[in-house]
């Protein structure tokens, strides 16, 4: 080729000048970058990587690029002296000279180890295995079954272990299962707590709360203000039971107990009432019946049917006045020498009982409130919750004397 030719200005006719072509690749990138842009037929559009995707195509730059008010033009000029985050941007990784855990140790200091996991702690209401319980002592028996204060070989916590006498039917334990299900989801602090049940050769153990002060059955409380506290413990109890729809119908004093804090809590709910359904009545102990309401004894009143709430406050009610006299409200030893027909008369058609003159006007009227004959006219846990004798200011109980 010549010279003449090697520098000439003429060009190939498919040539195109440089500059057509850049104008043309402007334009092209300034459309790609507006949303009403649509790609020509057979024009091929690199795909942007996602490191390499504009910022601008992200919901936030959208939102800034449509038409708007010039408060929004303010707002957006605000937001790009301090901008605030978009869903689509991440924050730096952070630097690796300030992670803690790729420095290196200092010379000479010991490996790092990795901490052992801490085991699974068991929960306040898990049942562990029989064979893991050890029997300690007896606390208490009755008719119905002995108590036992049990211990923990792991872990040398004490329980309580009621074992319950008899052969029970399939229908009776499947009963008492169910009541236990639902008394191991009660946590209050004046609700002693279900942890289970063990079924071995044929009888029945329910596993409680351990209390280590016992009942309070034939405890004498004269002193109202400690009284007072004791009442206001289980009768707050009582009302959480009762909003759970849970009836007790056996509370007496053998049935309150009291640890080494002076704290009260109630105890055989649910349990000893089906049992009591598949005895004789007369075959109970007396200290059930003697607890029992007007109208739960004389069902014909009530063509056989009675407030179970209402008969739980008739119950505590007695019992706190037992606390305060030093013996039974009907009669000492009415309450003990089993004459039943006598027992239950006096309950139906005698006067209910009263505090003495002694009494302060509070704690009379308070017993007044719990022993109507009339049901309809006592007041429920909740209300008397809210009665001067119990809401009134008391001492700490800590500080009190232990009942004698």
């Amino acid at each position: 080729m010549s010279d003449q030719a090697l520098f000439s200005n003429k060009r190939a006719p498919h040539d195109k000048p440089r500059a057509a072509v850049g104008r043309r690749r402007i334009q092209t990138e300034s459309r790609r970058r507006h949303h009403y842009y649509h790609p020509r037929p057979n024009e091929l559009l690199p795909t942007p990587t996602p490191a390499q995707s504009d910022p601008r195509t992200t919901p936030c730059a959208r939102a800034a690029s449509r038409p708007s008010s010039p408060a929004r033009r303010a707002a957006r000029a605000a937001a790009r002296i301090s901008p605030s985050p978009c869903p689509s941007a991440r924050s730096p990784p952070p630097s690796p000279s300030r992670s803690l855990s790729r420095q290196p140790p200092p010379p000479g200091a010991p490996p790092r180890r990795a901490s052992p996991r801490p085991p699974p702690r068991r929960s306040s209401s898990s049942r562990p295995p029989l064979a893991e319980l050890e029997r300690v002592r007896r606390v208490g028996s009755g008719a119905g079954g002995t108590v036992w204060m049990v211990r923990h070989r792991g872990t040398g916590r004490p329980y309580a272990l009621k074992v319950l006498y008899g052969n029970h039917d399939d229908a009776v334990r499947r009963q008492i299962a169910r009541e236990i299900a639902i008394l191991r989801t009660a946590e209050h602090p004046a609700v002693v707590r279900c942890h289970g049940m063990y079924e071995r050769g044929g009888e029945l153990q329910i596993l409680l709360e351990y209390m280590d002060g016992g009942s309070l059955d034939g405890r004498r409380i004269a002193a109202e203000p400690f009284l007072a506290d004791v009442a206001r413990q289980v009768l707050s109890g009582i009302a959480y039971l009762h909003r759970r729809h849970i009836v007790h119908r056996d509370i007496k004093p053998s049935n309150l107990l009291i640890d080494s804090a002076r704290r009260v809590k109630i105890a055989d709910f649910g349990v000893g009432r089906i049992l009591n359904q598949t005895m004789d009545p007369c075959n109970s102990s007396v200290g059930t019946i003697a607890y029992m309401s007007p109208e739960r004894i004389n069902t014909d009143l009530n063509d056989g049917s009675y407030d179970g709430y209402a008969g739980d406050i008739w119950s505590f009610g007695l019992s706190i006045l037992e606390f305060y006299l030093g013996r039974f409200p009907f009669g000492e030893n009415l309450g003990r020498q089993g004459d039943w027909a006598a027992l239950m008369c006096a309950i139906c058609y005698n006067d209910p009982p009263e505090p003495p003159p002694t009494a302060s006007r509070e704690f009379r009227g308070f017993i007044a409130c719990c022993l109507q004959k009339n049901p309809a006219k006592r007041l429920t846990a909740a209300q008397l919750l809210q009665h001067p004798f119990v809401a009134g200011p008391h001492p700490q109980p800590l500080a009190a004397p232990p009942p004698s």
